[in-house]
């Protein structure tokens, strides 16, 4: 069954929709922009800067394609899908180990829609990444100079924990160590205060919600599938196949920009559309 929604408190939205993409898409030639003249008949044109897009990228909830859902008890719900039944699906990374420059470019020039969720010591590269991919070529390469790389092409950047742990075996004053400690370095760093979290292995209990709402978190994501080595998504659901909605779950692994495109292309070609995860959110209003 799938889990409910909810709506980042409003500073957070505010932080999200001013996001802005460091990067124009191409030109088109001229003769092609309405309005535009010829060159055979105007053959200067203007040399100046070209405008940049305005917002965040990936697309936008339409009126009532959302419905408002309630908060059960006044703790986070835990997302693991967006209710719609247009062709959009969500992308989601996490973790931070593989820190590729080459996804960074792609977020930024397609303006590409995605969420990370950065875990401490995954960012800084304290211990050993998962073998998952092979041999990293990038592990630590910028720490949280690479996340702030990704902030500025309009990465959301939310919580992962400090240190990965199983959450379902520490108590709810350890949890709570784990994601108000995670908050507060991303708040340090990058100058925003998570309103997600996505618990290590999808693992969690009531007390990690009570310890993420005591850290000012909205809402706990999940996933509904996610991409292995290569580009290829391993579903969760027996049609083995994209579902409006879907929340894809990729991690910072080795050769991730090449994988990425990979994923990218096949998500388009098969008819889907990339949506703002906090867009969505954002029209899910919830009843506190």
């Amino acid at each position: 069954m799938r889990a409910l929604k909810i709506l980042p408190r409003p500073a957070a939205v505010a932080c999200v929709l001013a996001l802005v993409s460091a990067c124009a898409p191409a030109e088109t030639p001229s003769a092609h922009r309405p309005g535009a003249a010829s060159s055979a008949s105007s053959p200067s044109t203007s040399t100046g800067p070209k405008p940049t897009p305005q917002g965040p990228p990936g697309e936008q909830p339409r009126a009532g394609e959302v419905r408002p859902v309630e908060r059960a008890g006044g703790l986070p719900p835990v997302i693991s899908s967006i209710p719609t039944r247009r062709k959009v699906v969500f992308l989601t990374i996490d973790d931070g180990w593989e820190q590729d420059p080459g996804f960074v470019e792609q977020v930024r020039d397609r303006r590409i829609p995605i969420t990370a969720f950065a875990m401490r010591d995954a960012v800084e590269a304290k211990g050993t990444p998962d073998p998952a991919g092979g041999p990293g070529k990038y592990v630590g390469a910028g720490k949280w100079g690479y996340f702030r790389q990704l902030r500025n092409a309009g990465v959301a950047i939310e919580n992962h924990t400090l240190t990965h742990p199983n959450l379902r075996l520490l108590s709810q004053d350890a949890q709570r160590r784990e994601i108000c400690g995670s908050s507060q370095v991303i708040r340090k760093e990058l100058g925003t205060r998570p309103a997600l979290f996505r618990p290590p292995f999808g693992n969690y209990n009531t007390d990690t919600l009570r310890a993420a709402k005591s850290c000012g978190i909205d809402a706990v994501l999940l996933w509904t599938a996610t991409v292995q080595p290569g580009g290829k998504i391993a579903y969760q659901v027996p049609d083995k196949r994209l579902r409006p909605g879907d929340i894809l779950l990729l991690h910072f692994r080795p050769n991730l920009a090449r994988d990425f495109r990979v994923l990218v292309d096949k998500i388009e070609r098969r008819g889907f559309e990339l949506g703002n995860l906090q867009a969505y959110l954002a029209a899910m209003a919830v009843d506190r």
